[in-house]
């Protein structure tokens, strides 16, 4: 008999709607999915037939024909509205204080000593966006050699350099001691090496992206289900998020699309209980961007494999399609937003039509991943029992 496997496939940034506490982080009317169907207007028959347009409720629209999948939208119970929050509380565990966040830039303290440890001055040190900064100061850090580190409103010490001019093992270098550095209460969420290539006008971030996480503070169920005898299989930046932990397989990934079909081979040739995957290109290249028109087209990319995809699953299987946060690339700002996520979950086992409604922590889809693979939730409310039959 074949063997229970969960798949979940994080759409990063994808969110669904505001979220009821979404005023306290200045995010009121924000609507990813929403915003995007408005104004990329994405054909996409798979997830629509599957049920994601379901998962923002009041605004979907009408005469939608009943999906083929389950669905829900999930409301995030931790402080904050970034990856690595978003995450931690999918699996399990939820952060009650929300990782410090640098609008000014980043402090002396904090800087001076990065800079003393790496021997170079640092350009820049405030929010940025990442195209934007290789823009204004690629040119000078190519003549200088000095690294460009910024932030952004999420909680992260981004590190951009030229691979030509700062080796990428230095790079990665310099993040660990930049991570180092960063304690308590200077704890941000990540350190993120940003490599580029290119000539002044054309610079380009590559693939070659890592990103160097706070350990889980925590136990999550990534390790519940190591230590429970479970394959873990991370694709994309599953992870860097983990700082390893819990991950017994991993992979990362060039672009949604290597994400994707990396997936899909996983769930052909692979026996992993578990695989997890983020799909990071929508949060970076559009989300962060503020271009629906390319989320738009991204989300087409995903429904067009879409069919590959479900043919692979076994008969056991559950595939999940759920986001860590929102990013409504038609707001005026750049940073994430506090939204709804959606559930949708496939597989030969799942429900047509099966509404698991609002759900009040991500956590529940770790509980529903658990009992699932036939063990014992860490946190949050399965909703197993309404979508398997």
């Amino acid at each position: 008999m074949a063997k229970p496997r969960a798949i979940v496939i994080v759409c990063d940034g994808l969110g669904v709607g505001a979220a009821p506490d979404a005023a306290l982080f200045g995010d009121e009317g924000k609507k990813t999915l929403q915003h995007i169907l408005r104004d990329g207007k994405p054909s996409l028959p798979n997830l629509t037939a599957l049920g994601l347009l379901h998962t923002m409720y009041e605004d979907a629209p009408a005469g939608l024909p009943k999906p083929t999948g389950a669905f829900g939208r999930m409301e995030e119970a931790s402080a904050g509205k970034d990856t690595t929050t978003g995450h931690w509380e999918l699996m399990g565990l939820t952060l009650n204080e929300a990782f410090p966040l640098y609008p000014e830039g980043f402090p002396p303290e904090v800087l001076g000593e990065f800079e003393k440890a790496i021997g170079r001055k640092a350009l820049w040190n405030k929010p940025a966006s990442g195209t934007t900064i290789l823009e204004q100061l690629g040119e000078e850090h190519v003549r200088s050699g000095c690294p460009i580190v910024y932030t952004s409103g999420d909680s992260v010490f981004q590190i951009a350099a030229h691979e030509e001019v700062v080796p990428v093992e230095m790079l990665y270098a310099w993040c660990e001691t930049a991570r180092r550095i960063l304690k308590p209460p200077h704890q941000v969420g990540r350190v993120i090496a940003r490599p580029f290539i290119g000539e002044p006008g054309h610079f380009q971030r590559t693939h070659r992206r890592r990103d160097f996480s706070v350990p889980p503070t925590a136990a999550t169920f990534l390790d519940v289900a190591v230590a429970a005898g479970r394959s873990v299989h991370g694709l994309g930046k599953i992870e860097d998020i983990f700082a390893g932990r819990g991950i017994t397989s991993a992979v990362h990934t060039e672009s949604n699309r290597d994400g994707i079909e990396k997936t899909i081979g996983a769930i052909r040739h692979r026996d992993d209980d578990f695989v997890f995957t983020n799909l990071v290109d929508f949060d970076t290249k559009y989300g962060h961007r503020n271009d629906p028109v390319g989320y738009a087209r991204a989300l087409e990319e995903l429904d067009g494999f879409l069919p590959e995809m479900l043919g692979a699953l076994r008969p056991m299987d559950i595939l999940f399609f759920t986001a860590d946060h929102g990013g409504d690339p038609s707001d005026v700002s750049t940073d994430h937003t506090r939204e709804y996520v959606p559930m949708v979950a496939a597989g030969p086992k799942v429900t047509p039509g099966a509404d698991v409604g609002t759900r009040h922590s991500f956590a529940d889809l770790g509980a529903t991943v658990a009992s699932h693979l036939g063990l014992e939730p860490l946190a949050g409310r399965s909703f197993l029992g309404f979508i398997r039959h």
